[in-house]
């Protein structure tokens, strides 16, 4: 009784100090907190003559945008269980120096498949020292706005920084300030054989300022082009620090892209990304999203088939403990006929972590016979633990055929109870259980070195 009194003590202790705490909080600066990270911005003077005009232009487009928008809080409905006042009280600064061994980070987390197909990005700058283009293949072209200049300024007019989606608050700042970014495009008709893959590495140095990093990504896919596409996000723990972090994909007619994007920044971070997808006609786009670090993490993934016969299927998996927040906001719009998707996300929350997702499936008037389908399957492994989940269609199409459905959970008593009656213990048999549920979510992940190394996470991390 004494024992089960105490947890009680403890937690009403932890409500009263996180409702005391959320009182006593203090609305960010948007103002402030906007010009102490653009005047970190490096200036546009490296891509050649013309790109650097162009990307000027983008940036005070972003800005005039950025201007009429207010740094997000828990009283706007898509954020309310996400808050990051936080970062007002975070004092940025450029951080060139690295504080980690790059090389065991760099062979940890990069895919052997993709060897040739390698671009590394320390604390937000392109590093040619841990990069290997060496074998990419003939047509394909991989580098960045510094090493690609004026070289593919007609594709930039068209696609960078123009998805009607990617401008909100966050986006928007990652385009006032964007720098040198990352570019693959995949020319008309070519399949790449091998996955190009991007590392972003956050390696904050000291503890009295605070790192900024803003990755930014264009990806491009050509009529009939096939390529897969694996974004890793790795930092160091301990210390805080904010990611920010935009792509852009864009679909050509029969165009196929597998993306793969893993979050596995430091426990102290606030990592938030925006991907945005344009698909034409008869286009497949897949998606794998998968988050495991971070204090603070959010997803926004917005997905518009722009023609007809698109195809799009979403996968997506956040394994959270103690006090992490992992929130994914996601969006597909079904706007001309005979279009599909699918989209499965999981979350496992444990300790007092709190798992978020919003998944919004939108049929227009003329997508006529629209084949959608999403699940949202949660696991609550802690009573203090939390997760909201809320799957949305708005379907404005008569004939159609569309299907979600949401589940939050405990480990199911009878399951374990059939693996302990073949002689597994009960904590075995709920880890067990608990890697099952996750690893449906990571097989979906098409490049073997990268499913391999989650799985060997998710069951370090459910040993007994």
């Amino acid at each position: 009784m004494a024992i089960q009194v105490s947890e009680q003590l403890e937690d009403l202790t932890q409500e009263f100090k996180g409702a005391t705490s959320n009182r006593s909080r203090l609305a960010v600066d948007s103002n402030k907190f906007i010009s102490q990270i653009v005047n970190l911005r490096p200036n546009t003077d490296s891509f050649g003559t013309d790109t650097n005009e162009f990307v000027s232009e983008l940036r005070q487009v972003a800005s005039d945008r950025l201007s009429k928008l207010s740094f997000p809080t828990t009283k706007d409905e898509e954020w309310k269980y996400t808050d990051i006042s936080s970062l007002g009280s975070l004092t940025f600064a450029n951080q060139a120096a690295i504080s980690v061994d790059v090389e065991a980070l760099i062979a940890k987390h990069s895919a052997p498949e993709a060897s040739g197909n390698l671009i590394v990005f320390v604390n937000g700058e392109y590093s040619e020292k841990f990069s290997n283009t060496t074998t990419t293949e003939q047509g394909l072209v991989i580098g960045t706005l510094a090493t690609l200049g004026d070289r593919v300024l007609p594709k930039l007019r068209s696609h960078l920084a123009q998805h009607p989606d990617a401008n909100d608050y966050f986006a928007s700042l990652n385009t006032v300030c964007m720098a040198d970014i990352a570019i693959i495009l995949a020319p008309k008709n070519l399949v790449v054989e091998n996955p190009v893959q991007l590392l972003f590495i956050s390696a904050p140095q000291t503890t009295d300022t605070n790192l900024v990093n803003q990755p930014r990504c264009l990806v491009i896919a050509e009529t009939h082009s096939n390529l897969s596409l694996i974004q890793t996000f790795v930092g160091e723990d301990n210390h805080p620090y904010l990611s920010n972090s935009v792509t852009e994909v864009w679909l050509a007619e029969g165009a196929q892209v597998n993306h793969t994007k893993v979050q596995w920044q430091g426990n102290e971070a606030v990592h938030i990304n925006t991907t945005a997808i344009a698909q034409a006609r008869n286009s497949v786009y897949k998606n794998q999203s998968i988050s495991f670090g971070a204090k603070i993490s959010r997803q926004n993934l917005v997905v518009r088939q722009m023609a007809e016969q698109t195809e799009t299927s979403l996968t997506g998996l956040a394994f959270i403990d103690g006090d992490q927040l992992a929130d994914t906001h996601s969006c597909i719009s079904h706007n001309y006929p005979h279009g599909s998707s699918k989209q499965l996300h999981k979350c496992i929350a444990n300790g007092r972590s709190h798992a978020v997702f919003n998944g919004k499936i939108q049929v227009a008037k003329l997508a006529q016979q629209t084949d959608s389908a999403q699940l949202s399957r949660n696991l609550l492994l802690s009573s203090k633990a939390r997760i909201d989940t809320k799957p949305q269609l708005e379907i404005f199409a008569d004939n159609v055929k569309c299907a979600h459905g949401a589940t939050v959970s405990q480990l199911d008593a009878e399951e374990i109870f059939y693996l302990q009656s073949r002689a597994i213990d009960a904590e075995s048999a709920a880890n067990l259980l608990t890697y099952a549920f996750a690893s449906e979510a990571i097989a979906q992940i098409p490049i073997i070195s990268v499913q391999r190394l989650l799985s060997d996470f998710v069951l370090e991390k459910t040993k007994p």
